[in-house]
């Protein structure tokens, strides 16, 4: 479609306007014709013509500044120092503004002080750990050196003969006693006249003697008593005790040992508190200081040094804005039906209305899928990036058009629309001018923008095509399509 359209000396950018004058017009042609017949109708020839054709769809709405940034401190304070004016130009990272941080550097200190402590306090858990797993190994080598003298002592002797019969052979020298006392009981009751089993009871007798012999062999092989020199068994059991003692020493350093990783471990967690500390004291001290976000210009000043911020109002009290008057962009709508035609880096023409004279061009940067709904109409909105000429005067919020190019070809057969028609079978045909003779001509046609038609095939640049016009004059101020 055309870029825009002059009806009457008017200009008219909606297609939608111009269908619907039309229109009126044939209406109001026909009620004035009032069924009687029509003008005469005159021939005019038409040169077939080389020239450029572009399609586009419309987009209007507003130029907006990309990078504008309303900063803020992080952190509550006093305004002691703001060293930027209105409209003055600045870099990335640029100190624009800080507060008092005398207490926060204080407490940065604290916290450094608090790491020194804590990274001491791992330093002496690390050592203590160290050192009780010395003292492990010292007791493991007294153990066993105490565990071999024993075995020393009682090879080839079983250990247990001396180290652990005794209460066992005490018990079994008791329990023959008895057996041999069950058994004179029983002899004597028979003897008394009661009912007995003399053979079976000179055997209980007999086992119960031979038990006490055993059981008295073992104890007094346990007191070293026939076997080895009756000392023997101190001996052993004061290697035993030896034995015993560095065993309660293993015990027990390793018991220090768990303790000393304690230690270590609350000592860790201590110094991860501090580190986290000091972290966040240099964030709240950062916090007191604005820089530039990005290159560009001073907007606005809000405040002014002195000023306090409480903890309330901080982070919504906007102390500075900055922007990037070098990048602009334009965020038109585009009615629901020319949106399919839109694609992103699409070309753009850019026409502002309150700068006439300035022709942009950019693309297509972003397409929004979200519609948005005025008036009962669909729209979406795209985004289009564009270069912004120095001193162009170009500001945020001014109304601008985009004319979104569609498709657009260069040095191609033009004809206007008002020669193509078609045959009775429907195929587009034209009139040319042949030795003073019209005849009728088949053509092959590519794209229109409603005002010229591209020719693809069928003509010849500087043939001779027909147009068939009114004799009647034409109202005053006529139709005019352009670019």
């Amino acid at each position: 479609m055309p870029s825009f359209f002059w009806i009457g000396g008017f200009k008219v950018k909606s297609w939608r306007i111009v269908v619907a004058l039309l229109l009126c017009l044939v209406l109001v042609g026909l009620t004035a014709c009032g069924g009687g017949g029509g003008p005469e109708v005159q021939q005019q020839r038409v040169e077939v013509t080389r020239g450029d054709i572009v399609l586009s769809v419309t987009a209007e709405g507003n130029l907006s500044l990309p990078w504008h940034r309303e900063l803020t401190f992080g952190t509550s304070g006093t305004i002691i120092e703001i060293n930027v004016n209105e409209d003055d130009s600045v870099v990335k990272g640029q100190m624009l503004a800080s507060l008092d941080t005398t207490s926060l550097e204080q407490e940065v200190t604290t916290a450094e002080q608090e790491v020194t402590t804590a990274e001491h306090g791992v330093t002496t858990a690390e050592h203590g750990v160290k050192t009780e797993e010395l003292d492990i190994k010292t007791v493991e080598m007294d153990l066993e050196s105490a565990a071999n003298s024993l075995a020393q002592l009682t090879t080839p002797y079983p250990f247990l003969t001396f180290a652990f019969v005794l209460p066992e052979s005490l018990g079994e020298v008791r329990i023959a006693e008895n057996k041999i006392k069950e058994a004179r009981e029983e002899l004597v009751l028979g003897l008394e006249g009661e009912p007995y089993d003399m053979a079976k009871m000179k055997e209980s007798l007999r086992l119960a003697q031979e038990r006490l012999a055993e059981a008295e062999s073992k104890l007094a092989a346990g007191l070293g008593q026939g076997v080895v020199p009756s000392e023997t068994y101190w001996t052993i059991r004061a290697a035993q005790i030896v034995v015993d003692k560095a065993q309660i020493a293993v015990d027990k350093a390793k018991n220090d040992l768990d303790e000393a990783k304690n230690d270590l471990d609350e000592a860790k967690n201590d110094l991860d508190k501090a580190k986290n500390d000091l972290d966040k004291a240099k964030t709240d001290l950062e916090k007191t200081v604005i820089l530039a976000p990005f290159g560009g210009v001073i907007s606005a000043v809000n405040v002014k040094e002195g000023d306090k911020l409480s903890s309330v109002n901080y982070a919504t009290t906007t102390i500075i804005e900055i922007i990037d008057p070098t990048i602009i962009r334009l965020k038109a709508k585009l009615d629901e039906i020319d949106i399919p035609s839109v694609e992103l880096n699409q070309r753009a023409v850019i026409e502002v209305d309150a700068l006439p004279e300035l022709q942009l061009e950019g693309e297509v940067a972003y397409i929004n899928p979200v519609s948005i709904e005025e008036s009962d109409v669909v729209l979406y909105e795209v985004t289009i990036d564009f270069d912004v000429p120095q001193g162009s005067g170009l500001k945020s919020g001014m109304s601008a058009t985009a004319e979104l190019v569609v498709d657009e070809r260069s040095n191609i057969l033009l004809v206007p629309n008002r020669t193509i028609k078609n045959d009775d079978e429907g195929n587009p045909v034209v009139e040319v001018m042949v030795d003073e003779q019209i005849q009728e001509q088949s053509v092959v046609v590519g794209i229109s923008d409603g005002y010229q038609t591209e020719i693809v095939a069928g003509l010849h640049e500087g043939e001779l095509v027909v147009i068939e016009t009114s004799a009647k004059p034409e109202p005053s101020g006529g139709f005019f399509f352009g670019d």
